[in-house]
């Protein structure tokens, strides 16, 4: 083992972000279900109960773990080079949160891309995969005794993090192509399309660069806990990126319900009408054809733009 400062001193720092990060999704969840819980789908509700509960054992866990390190065994400075359990534990957990949260967003690639089997077996692919390299750590490391011999599952380490950014990445990357190819025309069906591609870079975005980090510190400095500084927060990051997501809907769809567009259209249509017409025209049938046309366009465009979104958040 490295000093104390990049190995239980990292993994002080991980446990400490990890809770802020925890309390923010404590209150994520109750504005869920707050705000959501009465209308929404069952298994959407179940999808962020389950969740909730993983990521609180996790918390537990990762906190019992510095604790044994800097405070049970504080005067016993051999007890650093062995490893307890609760921090081969977390790792199942932290990969049963990306498990559930990743095959969500797949559902999302699912549907958004009109069932292309192709894309979704090949993002699904990716989170079991990942999810096996977690179970397959886990059951090996709880067979060892020391860090010294943890370092033998350095493949299994990097290997959860190269699969976990790489599905990710992937998942982001479709859901962008898949919501640009939707856009209308319209302004505020694009600006909510805009919202939601925001959304999902930055799920994707934050994820992938905390895996990323996480594998960096464990290629550069192998020997110290760096490395858990930035996977402790991994699954925090998952939860609060579709949380803040789910309880953005109804603001989301808000900009559909606005009224300011077609107002302008219609007093615009008043103004120039008499302009372009003698007086003894009929200018009212003239305005009340197109003031026609352009709500059912907008009726359309929204009508689709929230068809969209319902594919893309709901899954």
């Amino acid at each position: 083992m490295a000093s104390i400062d990049n190995t239980m001193g990292s993994a002080l720092l991980g446990c400490i972000f990890a809770a802020g990060l925890y309390g923010v999704s404590c209150v994520q969840t109750w504005y869920y279900f707050n705000r959501y819980g009465s209308t929404d789908h069952w298994y959407i509700k179940v999808l962020v109960g389950v969740v909730f509960v993983c990521d609180s054992i996790h918390q537990a866990l990762i906190s019992h773990t510095v604790y044994w390190y800097v405070i049970t065994n504080y005067s016993d400075p051999a007890a650093l080079s062995t490893l307890v359990w609760s921090v081969l534990l977390e790792v199942l957990f932290n990969g049963l949160i990306g498990l559930i949260v990743q095959s969500f967003l797949a559902m999302r690639v699912w549907r958004l891309s009109n069932r292309n089997k192709g894309l979704t077996a090949v993002t699904v692919s990716l989170v079991l995969a990942e999810f096996g390299c977690s179970v397959a750590f886990t059951i090996q490391s709880m067979q060892l005794h020391t860090w010294e011999e943890l370092g033998e599952l350095k493949g299994l380490s990097m290997s959860v993090n190269v699969l976990g950014a790489v599905a990710d990445f992937l998942i982001a990357l479709i859901l962008v192509f898949y919501l640009r190819r939707s856009r209308t025309g319209f302004k505020k069906s694009d600006t909510m399309i805009t919202k939601l591609i925001m959304f999902s870079v930055s799920t994707g975005l934050l994820t992938s660069i905390c895996a990323v980090a996480s594998l960096v510190s464990i290629l550069v400095w192998p020997s110290t806990l760096i490395y858990v500084a930035f996977y402790f927060s991994l699954g925090r990051l998952y939860f609060n990126s579709v949380l803040a997501t789910l309880n953005a809907r109804k603001d989301i769809r808000a900009m559909t319900d606005d009224p300011e567009d077609l107002t302008f259209s219609l007093h615009t249509l008043s103004n120039k009408g008499p302009r372009n017409m003698s007086s003894k025209s009929r200018p009212t049938i003239s305005i009340k054809i197109e003031t026609h046309e352009t709500v059912e366009a907008e009726r359309h465009s929204e009508k689709s733009c929230t068809t969209q979104e319902e594919n893309l958040i709901l899954g």
